[in-house]
């Protein structure tokens, strides 16, 4: 009952969220202009000297950067969350009779559309430049299953940050310091096996590099590796460290 409660509330305080998008839709520009922004920046500028032909090197950077806008949508995210508890909203909320998780909860739930509307961004502008889904139906769907998996998990980080952290400007740099290692450091740009050597241990592991291989073959058909139980586990393992962690904190910050 305390469960079927819970949801409830955390789903009504999700729906708050969407319902901010509506009424101040300037909190999406980071995500609308981030990921064409790279798109257009390192396929255009980048592709030939990378892949030798800047439309093979969209069909393999594109899975990466759905990937990459998800971090960066992450970074949005963790703001709000800040912002409001700077402001006093949960505060507020902590005075209703409503479950002590339901806002971060809902938080969460109504930044889930602002990761579909990211990746469905990046994939569309891909499609505009003549990237072209090569996997079946089931395979398109579960990539982004895989991706919905990943930012979900994801979110629990910058949820984190944002509680612990007191001001916007802690949240930004805090955030940055974690999305451009995994992001750059990983294999979204360039093929692992172009990448020097003391670096590629590194990329091999990235939980960035697993998604974004996981991806590429599922949409693009490619052979089958171990991309995809690699990114699920991934996914796990952050929601199960960061979500107790960053529910625990919220309840004690006050």
């Amino acid at each position: 009952m305390n469960a079927t409660r819970a949801a409830r509330h955390g789903i009504t305080l999700g729906w708050r969220n969407v319902v901010k998008f509506r009424h101040t839709p300037d909190q999406l520009l980071d995500i609308l202009l981030m990921p064409i922004t790279f798109i257009v920046m390192f396929v255009f500028l980048f592709g030939n000297a990378v892949s030798g032909d800047w439309h093979a090197y969209l069909r393999f950077v594109i899975p990466g950067i759905a990937v990459q806008a998800l971090m960066f949508a992450m970074l949005g995210g963790a703001l709000a969350l800040n912002a409001d508890l700077r402001e006093g909203v949960h505060d507020r909320f902590r005075s209703l009779p409503i479950a002590r998780s339901a806002p971060l909860v809902g938080h969460i739930l109504g930044d889930s559309i602002k990761y579909v509307l990211s990746v469905v961004l990046v994939f569309a502008f891909g499609a505009a430049l003549g990237f072209r889904f090569e996997g079946g139906v089931l395979a398109v769907a579960g990539a982004a299953g895989l991706l919905m998996a990943f930012a979900l998990a994801t979110c629990w980080i910058g949820a984190l940050i944002g509680v612990v952290a007191r001001t916007a400007e802690t949240v930004q740099a805090l955030s940055l310091v974690l999305i451009f290692p995994l992001t750059f450091g990983s294999n979204v740009f360039v093929p692992t096996a172009k990448l020097p050597g003391w670096l590629q241990a590194w990329v091999r592991i990235n939980p960035v590099t697993q998604v974004s291989d996981a991806v590429r073959e599922l949409t693009l058909d490619l052979p089958a590796g171990g991309s995809v139980p690699a990114s699920l586990l991934w996914s796990a393992a952050i929601a199960a460290v960061f979500a107790p962690a960053a529910v625990l904190l919220y309840r004690r910050r006050g």
